[in-house]
């Protein structure tokens, strides 16, 4: 064992713990063990430093006293084992650290660091330690519902795109979890987190998610940003009319019986553009009517003889229906160079998903729902603390530990 630490590490840990200001409730009975806010800071070491077990970072704690010390425990005293570790993340009230989160982002709001103008959502896939998930397991049904991994009963299939082109389908499927995360497309921090099984969609938690966020910063007036997957129209409204917003989601592509032009224009089965014909309005619906271009016509035939052209009527020909718009999804104007530039700042909730896997959330190392929600969790705090301990300090950089390591 050396007790020998670099004296930018000792220093930046030095500055991220003074920073922090929290206490968690104690337990009225039983051993007093070791403090939890010395725990929670030992876990945010271990996300800095990007450690994915936990050997590692009972290795480094051992290695360099000095910031065990910063941590909050008795140096002169064993330092915790494995299995206290283990427990203590499994037994932590996830809502308690929600609630350091919170005011971690309160802080950084009051230094003008965080704003809640451009707000983006966004999930990444978070992997169980299943032997399901081992791309070296050629087993058939590793993947199939029936063969639910017994290392982790909390965990779900789930489906993530294996890839970023536009024009390529790939997906791969994986047991696991999901870390939804509000990100301030400003300054790349993250508002509000919640962690969820694989298989729930991303859309069902954006609304809930928003308002955890405005209890803890005012989302009046915000630019909501997502892609594709939270195209519903319960967020639409949402972001509308509770927090007077705009959204800023491009549209999914919808099965649809009835083919158009881009004008607007249906799409006749001979392959012709049909004319607008009027509109008519019943049950409190507005439909735009459409009829055969040679419906008026006296020389005119139709190219696929449609059994409504020979109906012996005088205007001939078929006839379709199109429901005119009248929600705020349908209203937005996507080909505008506004909604594509302030759509473009949704690139900060890839980049914060980055930083997120870099801190060693890619594939998890516990196996319960519990310990997988407030590891997400602690990975979140410890950017905000890291952003705050850069910002008190007068670094230029708020976003890497590297950057506050190298300045200390």
């Amino acid at each position: 064992m050396t007790l020998f630490t670099s004296q930018s590490a000792a220093a930046f840990y030095d500055k991220l713990f003074s920073s922090l200001d929290f206490t968690l409730p104690r337990v009225a009975t039983g051993r007093r063990g070791f403090p939890k806010e010395a725990m929670v800071c030992a876990f945010i070491v271990m996300k800095c430093e990007g450690f994915t077990q936990i050997t590692d970072l009972m290795d480094y704690l051992d290695n360099n006293r000095i910031i065990a010390h910063y941590c909050g425990f008795n140096i002169m005293e064993p330092l915790p084992s494995y299995w206290t570790y283990d427990r203590c993340l499994r037994q932590l009230n996830n809502g308690a650290l929600k609630s350091i989160m919170a005011n971690l982002v309160w802080k950084l709001y009051e230094l003008g660091v965080v704003d809640a103008s451009f707000v983006g959502l966004d999930s990444t896939p978070v992997m169980a330690n299943t032997k399901q998930n081992n791309p070296k397991s050629f087993a058939k049904s590793k993947f199939s519902k029936e063969n639910h991994p017994k290392s982790d009963p909390d965990c779900a299939l789930g489906v993530h795109s294996a890839s970023n082109q536009h024009n390529e389908r790939r997906y791969e499927f994986y047991w696991g979890y999901k870390s939804h995360v509000l990100v301030d497309c400003i300054s790349g921090l993250p508002l509000c987190e919640l962690t969820t099984q694989a298989n729930i969609m991303d859309s069902t938690v954006a609304v809930d998610i928003l308002a955890a966020a405005n209890q803890v910063l005012p989302l009046q007036g915000c630019s909501f940003l997502a892609d594709k997957g939270y195209d519903a129209k319960s967020i639409y409204n949402t972001v509308k009319s509770v927090y007077d917003g705009e959204a800023f989601i491009p549209l999914k592509k919808r099965n649809s019986k009835s083919k158009a032009l881009p004008a607007g224009n249906l799409i006749c089965d001979a392959g012709l553009a049909m004319h607008k014909d009027g509109k008519t309005t019943d049950n409190n619906r507005t439909r735009q009517k459409f009829c055969c271009p040679f419906r008026q016509s006296k020389t005119g035939v139709c190219p696929c003889n449609h059994k409504n052209w020979n109906n012996g009527k005088k205007n001939r020909g078929c006839v379709k229906y199109r429901i005119v718009p009248t929600d705020y999804r349908l209203s937005i104007d996507r080909s505008c160079l506004c909604f594509k530039r302030t759509y473009a700042l949704r690139t900060e909730c890839e980049r914060y998903n980055s930083r997120f896997k870099a801190s060693g959330q890619e594939r998890l190392w516990v196996r319960n729902g519990a310990s997988a929600a407030n590891l997400n969790t602690l990975a979140h705090i410890s950017a905000l603390a890291v952003a705050l301990a850069a910002v008190l300090h007068g670094s230029h950089s708020y976003r890497s530990a590297k950057q506050l390591r190298r300045s200390a």
